[in-house]
């Protein structure tokens, strides 16, 4: 006789979930393949070519004078990066970052104008160097100084700042013992790095015309001439469904959260099929109200990241197909909005400027290393990418923590007021620096940044770009 269910008899303890407690912690991520780049990354160091450049750039005489200015501001630049680092201002309200910076640059007699291109925390100083004159050479060194929501400094803007400024004086005190060649040399304090794109807001605002070069920096985990840093767009998609009562008619509704869950997980499908070092990542930001309302609205939000213009352009289209397909596979309606901030281009490296820059490093004590030597696959995006494809630019990294120290963590920002963080100021400020008195002084440097750049594809129409 078969055995039938006693109706009275309490409900039974589900034997598959029978004694599962997992608790409110994660799991800590394994460090094995950072182990392994880490490894190869040394293996490729140590047999990595010495960086030299063809070019003389300045005097003996001129640089002399650079790095004396540089080495007695560095106390100064590392109380400003402190104070900076405390502030931790999020992107467009960096208002006492940006305000100490200007207090600096008056007790060193510039006048600094705050607020410009639009912006209220943006800042500009000029230093005119010679007589005036139609073909001088234009150099703008560019800092940035805003921090991430809940992280800090955890991406060392501060540090950027701090070798910015440092770098933009070291050739104004310069300038007072020596008469150094005819030029421009412009201090740009740009805003909102992370997420706000405040170059790119300054570049359309006419920053950048008239300027023959850009050069900044950017601490990390290895000393590299040409990190990558990858393009992005940003990409919110909404649905818009049909509500109704979950439970007494889900048939009169058309589910918008039913259609972002399918985007999302196309998106995640699509991953297999990028190309190399392509990323996407997203959010549901708005999935419904209520469990008894079928969800009328819905939205997602995505970071779209490729290595180039052309793929870049390549992969949103793709994410469109997505978007406007589940809509019609769920009946749903949908808007499909790119770049609500302005987008990041991928940053285009100018040869001889890197070149100028790891020659004056290596008397620093840094060995500087190309993207050839170390794990470029690891990238992220910067606005600097933007600047990068109007004039010859340059975005080396500096090392201040460990490889394995990942940016965007409480881990680096710990690191961006460590006496590695005051070292690489005085490095950096010395070098950039140093590469604008070379790029001032050296016609023939000059004309190969240019031609360098022209090969790479000149100037790119980055407004109209995915237009």
């Amino acid at each position: 006789m078969s055995e039938a269910a006693d109706p009275t008899s309490a409900p039974r303890e589900s034997r598959a979930t029978r004694g599962i407690r997992v608790g409110a912690s994660p799991t800590t991520p394994s460090s094995t393949y950072l182990d392994l780049v880490a490894a190869e990354t040394a293996i490729a160091a140590a047999a990595a070519p010495r960086i030299t450049s063809a070019h003389e750039g300045a005097s003996g005489d001129d640089a002399a004078a650079v790095r004396a200015a540089s080495d007695s501001l560095q106390p100064e630049l590392v109380e400003l990066s402190h104070r900076i680092f405390e502030y931790a201002e999020e992107g467009f309200e960096e208002t006492q970052s940006v305000a100490d910076i200007a207090e600096l640059l008056a007790e060193h007699g510039v006048t600094a104008q705050v607020g410009a291109f639009g912006l209220d925390t943006a800042l500009v100083a000029e230093l005119a160097l010679g007589e005036a004159a139609p073909d001088a050479p234009t150099v703008a060194i560019l800092a940035e100084y805003d921090a991430l929501p809940g992280v800090g400094h955890g991406c060392g803007h501060n540090i950027i700042a701090a070798s910015a400024v440092g770098a933009f004086l070291s050739l104004v005190e310069a300038s007072r013992t020596r008469e150094l060649p005819a030029g421009r040399v412009l201090l740009y304090g740009s805003p909102a790095e992370e997420g706000g794109n405040g170059k790119e807001i300054m570049a359309r605002a006419g920053a950048f015309e008239g300027v023959d070069a850009a050069i900044m920096i950017h601490p990390f985990g290895y000393d590299v001439t040409d990190q990558p840093f990858i393009g992005r767009r940003i990409l919110r998609v909404r649905y818009y469904g049909v509500p109704a009562h979950a439970s007494a008619s889900p048939f009169q509704g058309r589910n918008a959260l039913d259609a972002a869950n399918l985007n999302y997980q196309a998106t995640g499908l699509l991953r297999q099929h990028l190309y190399p070092g392509d990323r996407i990542h997203g959010v549901i930001v708005n999935g419904g109200q209520r469990p008894n309302v079928v969800p009328e609205f819905a939205e997602l939000e995505y970071y779209v990241r490729s290595n180039a213009a052309k793929t870049l352009k390549e992969l949103s289209l793709r994410l469109e197909d997505i978007a406007n397909g589940i809509a019609l596979a769920t009946g749903t309606g949908v808007e499909v909005e790119w770049d609500p901030l302005p987008f990041t281009m991928p940053l285009r490296y100018n040869t001889p400027l890197s070149e100028r820059w790891a020659v004056h490093q290596e008397t620093r004590g840094r060995r500087v290393l190309t993207k050839a030597s170390v794990p470029s696959h690891l990238a992220a995006s910067t606005d600097f990418g933007n600047v990068s494809v109007r004039v010859p630019g340059i975005h080396p990294v500096i090392a201040i923590s460990p490889p394995d120290v990942s940016l965007h963590t409480r881990e680096f920002a710990e690191y961006a007021t460590s006496d590695a963080a005051s070292t690489a100021i005085a490095d950096a400020s010395s070098g950039l620096a140093l590469v604008a008195a070379d790029f001032l002084a050296d016609s023939n440097l000059r004309a190969a940044a240019r031609a360098d750049f022209d090969a790479a594809g000149g100037a790119l129409d980055v407004e109209g770009f995915f237009s």
